[in-house]
């Protein structure tokens, strides 16, 4: 299979093969589209073959999401804080949030809301965002799993014990009464709720849709609720954000071929699918080239979608390993790091028991 190369523009052939791994890739469609600059986009949809022994793109991307940290001005104000208060370093960013609710918690009785939380954090299984920000905590402290060819790291000692520090320091915040006592049996939207509901001061989530939620009241929207990118990470470094890419595919023994690839030639115009990504409320963001170009992403008068925007503009990505090895799709389908987090903080075993019992379960997954 080739794969002509153009300045911003790539020539996608869309395939895929069969359960039994029998080669079934036929070339199906090629079009010219414009997309970011960011490689992330591209490697999302960059897969191995296993029959060719070669890497390729076997899917069309459509729109991108990463992770954001919502949170309440009102609530700051309420304790005389603003958002140009909150620190940018990564222990005294956290340490803030903590401080919000001690000092909430210390307000005469008739200023407080009942059972407010600086933090809200998932530690539920049930929940995928658990799973989703616990890797983008690994990604803060350079935990690598996986080597550039795919291969599991976790033998290394350095590997485990940044798994056991990450684990120890997400469970801390539940352990020292800093997020809601629920946020174990959470559910996906779980989260986006207690934020909503003024149960928790900041809650990090994995697309825009809690300003979404809130988008037709423009008193909510523009002046109650905030949005910040994470930290830097604990070393100092601007922290470098994990991006899902949603993508679009046409299987090679797919019936309506026809239909089908006329579909594709209508959803990639830019104009197309720029228009179906701002209807969504901007939940998800632009993978194309032109469609940054529109206000609608970067207009500072826009709180929240253009703060996202920077983040995947100018700040450093990548995409979750299961670009490096599909089997990485088990270990968060399975949620492995929401079983470890939620035995520490329910069955009160240790990091270190949760971290090896973790490395275990993902070994026994890549083995299979």
């Amino acid at each position: 299979m080739q794969i002509r190369i153009y300045t911003e523009k790539f020539c996608y052939l869309i395939g895929i093969s069969d359960r039994n791994k029998k080669q079934i890739f036929k070339i199906q469609y090629c079009t010219i589209i414009y997309f970011c600059k960011r490689s992330t986009v591209l490697e999302a949809v960059h897969f191995y073959n296993n029959v060719a022994k070669s890497r390729s793109y076997y899917a069309v991307p459509i729109n991108q999401l990463t992770i954001h940290i919502h949170y309440w001005r009102d609530l700051l104000k309420q304790v005389g804080r603003s958002q140009k208060d909150i620190p940018k370093d990564w222990d005294a960013f956290w340490e803030f949030w903590k401080q919000v609710q001690d000092d909430l918690q210390a307000q005469p009785k008739q200023n407080q809301k009942p059972k407010i939380y600086g933090l809200g954090f998932p530690y539920s299984v049930a929940s995928a965002d658990t799973y989703y920000i616990f890797e983008q905590i690994l990604e803060a402290y350079n935990v690598q799993i996986l080597d550039s060819k795919g291969q599991l790291r976790l033998d290394d000692p350095n590997v485990r014990g940044s798994i056991v520090k990450s684990l120890d320091w997400y469970t801390k915040f539940y352990q020292q009464n800093y997020v809601p006592p629920d946020a174990v049996n959470w559910l996906n939207p779980d989260n986006n709720r207690s934020l909503l509901n003024h149960a928790v001061v900041m809650t990090p989530n994995t697309t825009l849709s809690i300003p979404a939620a809130v988008r037709q009241n423009p008193e909510i929207y523009r002046h109650q609720l905030g949005t910040i990118p994470f930290p830097n990470k604990p070393n100092g470094q601007p922290m470098r954000y994990l991006v899902t890419v949603n993508a679009a595919i046409l299987f090679a023994e797919s019936e309506n071929q026809k239909t089908a690839k006329e579909f594709f030639r209508y959803l990639i115009q830019p104009s197309t699918i720029g228009n179906y990504i701002k209807a969504a409320g901007g939940r998800y963001l632009p993978v194309m080239t032109p469609n940054w170009k529109d206000p609608f992403w970067t207009n500072p008068a826009d709180p929240h979608i253009s703060t996202a925007a920077k983040t995947l503009i100018e700040g450093s990505t990548r995409p979750f390993y299961i670009v490096q090895n599909p089997a990485y799709s088990l270990v968060l389908k399975d949620n492995v790091w929401g079983k470890a987090l939620n035995r520490i903080v329910v069955e009160q075993i240790s990091p270190e028991q949760a971290a090896d019992q973790a490395i275990a379960q993902i070994k026994q997954i890549f083995d299979q």
